[in-house]
């Protein structure tokens, strides 16, 4: 009996989490997750899946990038897929720009917020946009200057957070520097992206209380791959932080065209049904959602990388 109350009352000493009350998930399945596809992917499917997105609840989905096909063929029907959806009340539909020349494009597409991305790693900077990271971001000054004169919302993304496949582990410093000067030239947001997915929940939480103490923690987002199996973990430890932007591709879709061996994003519907464990609002409704990633795997001809969509699929 002694030991049973000593035990009690070690457990009542445990502190509870301090969670956010809502969670905005930004859906990057039809960009992000889709540009790794070896095989061309028809404008009509994705635009398709972006609509069936959009009546998930989602508020916000990242629909295509400006790159040139020569660098990601997979997104040369960017003003198609554009031009073809069906964009909800409410939703915002952001699309990737690597510089004028893709802005000027996104403009005249009808944008109405862009992202611009930087790595923290000079090594992988060079291999993925063929500049230094100094460069990439001297670049994306003008970018942001003439999307703030257009009104165009501009979100930030910093890639290689917590390891890159040709440096190896990236100083949170690193990390801070730029995510600190993309805030300054104008980004309302800065999504920190755990590219090569070998991040921890420790260091997760380490490289977040390092650099909010720049960036104000309520303009911090986080992108996770699960290579290693931590994604969901590494989110849960951060939302104890007070993160409460978390980017997640459809039945985990994605990887990297510079790190072969990167996994997919975190799973939406896994993270969705995580959230809705923990009683946090998302506005998402998970059958639909599902049903979304059930119809791109369906035409990727694929498995989905969602455990929950499986599970309920299963038992259906």
């Amino acid at each position: 009996m002694m030991v049973q109350s000593c035990c009690l009352s070690a457990l009542k000493k445990v502190p509870e989490m301090t969670l956010p009350k809502r969670v905005k998930i930004v859906e990057v399945g039809s960009r992000d997750g889709l540009q790794n596809e070896k095989k061309i992917v028809p404008a009509a499917v994705k635009i398709a899946l972006i609509n069936r997105l959009s009546k998930s609840g989602l508020s916000a989905i990242e629909v295509t990038s400006f790159v040139s096909p020569k660098w990601v063929p997979q997104m040369a029907d960017n003003v198609e897929v554009l031009s073809g959806i069906t964009r909800s009340p409410g939703v915002s539909y952001p699309v990737l720009v690597p510089n004028l020349k893709g802005l000027e494009a996104a403009l005249a597409a009808d944008v109405k917020e862009i992202a611009v991305f930087a790595s923290a790693s000079e090594l992988f900077s060079r291999n993925n946009i063929n500049c230094s990271v100094a460069e990439s971001i001297d670049r994306f000054a003008a970018v942001i200057a003439r999307a703030k004169q257009r009104q165009i919302k501009v979100r930030g993304y910093v890639s290689c957070v917590l390891g890159c496949p040709y440096e190896g582990e990236v100083a949170p410093a690193a990390v801070t520097q730029v995510a600190r000067r993309l805030l300054e030239l104008g980004c309302y947001e800065v999504s920190l992206g755990d590219t090569i997915g070998v991040g921890t929940p420790g260091q997760a939480q380490t490289l977040i209380d390092t650099v909010a103490e720049v960036v104000p923690i309520k303009q911090l987002a986080v992108h996770f791959h699960d290579t290693y199996g931590q994604a969901l973990a590494n989110i849960l430890a951060v939302l104890e932080r007070g993160i409460s932007v978390v980017d997640s591709s459809v039945a985990g879709l994605g990887g990297c065209p510079y790190a072969a061996d990167a996994a997919g994003n975190v799973a939406s519907e896994d993270l969705l049904y995580m959230l809705n464990g923990l009683d946090i609002e998302t506005g998402v409704n998970l059958e639909k959602l599902i049903a979304a990633g059930n119809y791109i795997t369906q035409e990727l001809g694929c498995t989905s990388g969602s455990k929950v969509a499986c599970a309920m699929g299963y038992r259906r």
